[in-house]
């Protein structure tokens, strides 16, 4: 199981058999150099609603902003997923 609580957010939508699912990750970007620190969450939330039986639909992102000094920025990507 991933842990979800360094420096990310990930809302849930409901656990029914709905044809869409929209989830939001929060990625904390590397305070030095480039990239996301912690991608593999992205990856373990889109493999989750895979295992479920949904298919990325829409993924978009948006820059959330520096957190403070050593914080980094945040990136939000919403993602859509579709049942197949």
């Amino acid at each position: 199981m991933v842990d979800y609580s360094d420096g990310s957010t990930v809302s849930t939508a409901s656990g029914r058999a709905l044809h869409y699912v929209a989830l939001q990750v929060t990625l904390k970007e590397k305070f030095m150099g480039t990239g996301s620190g912690n991608l593999t969450e992205l990856e373990a939330v889109i493999n989750d609603q895979a295992a479920k039986g949904y298919r990325l639909h829409t993924i978009t992102t948006s820059n959330g902003g520096s957190k403070g000094l050593m914080g980094g920025d945040r990136i939000q990507a919403t993602m859509v997923f579709e049942r197949l």
